[in-house]
């Protein structure tokens, strides 16, 4: 069962019946990363000495003693640098990569020793919300101190998503934790090793769309005019349904029969419903479409071609 982590720190023992703990080399295909390590770490931190940094805390202490692990994340993307997009009902699933550098003692392929990378937006104590992955990282070693890891940030849109405002940048943070030996369904956060590193990078997530287009008359005679109406619409995550996405630019373009290249004819504004329409003259068969730049919060959006037959 997937778990949402919460960000508020915790004080206490943390129950983790629900979390199986493979090693982070063994992880391929299991389920359980899903921002419970989180958890643990911000316990662990709120457990600690002041002086624990929440930035890539180092220690000299053994990886068996509890307190910041040395241990840092590094080299961290998202996506193929791509930007995180999100519809209103599949779950959209990334992959990550970091590479971890440790000290010789403190053991990453331990079968007790939790790997995570997840995003947050807002504040860093604070997040207004925070997304993982549905698998633990699986990670590979390079030397005796440096691993290279792949996993996933995971969206399910209706469990994740706290509306529209998730339409942003987010940054990428960083946990690991040493359980040390103890029973995982009964964890005092104040004797595990932990990290908790911030600042790993930023991905910008947004609201996925969809644009339309039809051109008629089809077929029509040479010099006639035809209209070409389109909708541009992005997903909504307030109500999770695809609205109209209104006053946009969108170009009208035109691809002659045989040609591999549209140009663009003139830009049209869409309407307060998200609706695009105007007028041309037909001259030559080709395919019209409309297409949508994108903006920081919507990605672009390009019809497939619309048929026209000139007689």
């Amino acid at each position: 069962m997937r778990i949402r982590a919460t960000v508020a720190a915790v004080s206490g023992a943390l129950a983790l019946s629900a979390l199986a703990l493979p090693s982070a080399a063994q992880a391929d295909g299991a389920h359980g990363s899903t921002g419970s390590t989180a958890e643990l770490a911000r316990a662990a931190q709120s457990a600690a000495a002041p002086s624990a940094a929440k930035a890539g805390a180092r220690s000299a202490a053994p990886a068996a003693e509890p307190g910041p692990l040395d241990l840092t994340f590094s080299k961290f993307t998202i996506n193929g640098g791509k930007p995180l997009v999100v519809g209103t009902t599949y779950t959209k699933r990334v992959p990550t990569t970091f590479t971890v550098t440790h000290a010789a003692n403190v053991d990453i392929f331990a079968e007790d020793f939790m790997l995570e990378v997840g995003l947050y937006r807002g504040s860093f104590d604070n997040p207004a919300n925070e997304f993982y992955g549905d698998d633990t990282p699986v990670c590979k070693k390079v030397s005796a101190t440096v691993a290279t890891c792949k996993g996933n940030i995971a969206v399910y849109p209706e469990f994740d998503l706290f509306g529209n405002a998730d339409a942003t940048k987010w940054k990428a943070v960083g946990y690991a934790v040493a359980l040390n030996g103890q029973d995982p369904e009964d964890v005092d956060p104040g004797d595990i090793g932990f990290v908790v590193q911030d600042n790993l990078g930023t991905t910008l997530v947004q609201r996925a769309s969809k644009q339309t287009v039809n051109a008629s008359p089809e077929p029509v005679k040479k010099g006639k005019t035809i209209t070409v109406t389109g909708w541009l619409s992005r997903a909504n995550w307030d109500d999770f349904k695809y609205h109209g996405y209104t006053s946009q630019s969108v170009k009208l373009q035109f691809r002659k029969k045989g040609s591999s290249t549209y140009t663009t004819v003139k830009t049209v504004k869409t309407n307060n419903k998200g609706d695009a329409k105007t007028t041309v003259k037909a001259t030559v068969d080709g395919y019209w479409r409309y297409s949508f730049a994108g903006t920081s919060t919507t990605p672009a959006a390009t019809a497939t071609g619309d048929y026209v037959d000139v007689k």
